[in-house]
């Protein structure tokens, strides 16, 4: 078993950046594929971004190129930096982790979940 905790949610003019952490306890860190989704209100759960146990790292069209996913297994910590925010990027974003190799867009491939943090961006 995993438990996820994602921190550094907050508001945030657009234009601008913030750093999504998220922190795990429970078996090895570094044997999950670690994911971040979020949720609009209205809308369904969307990949993000997954980073493999090896590092190798895949986004979705709308944040590639002005997100970065980075993982410290040390720490056992996962960072989601986001910039040039939209307002479009509103959302909770939430952490996810996947038993073994495959990265993947599903939010049904992910096994375990945080509580999700609040990104608001304003006009």
């Amino acid at each position: 078993q995993v438990q996820l905790v994602e921190s550094g949610g907050g508001l945030v003019q657009a234009g601008g950046s913030v750093r999504l952490s998220c922190v795990s306890s429970g078996r090895t860190f570094s044997s999950y594929v670690v994911g971040w989704f979020r949720q609009a209100p209205g809308k369904e759960r969307e990949f993000v971004a997954a980073i493999s146990r090896s590092d190798s790292t895949y986004y979705s069209d709308s944040v590639k190129g002005r997100f970065t996913l980075s993982r410290d297994n040390a720490k056992s910590m996962v960072y989601l930096q986001m910039g040039s925010l939209e307002p479009e990027d509103t959302a909770v974003y939430y952490c996810a982790a996947r038993d073994g190799r495959l990265l993947s867009v599903s939010p049904l491939d992910y096994h375990y979940w945080g509580q999700g943090t609040q990104v608001t961006v304003s006009s």
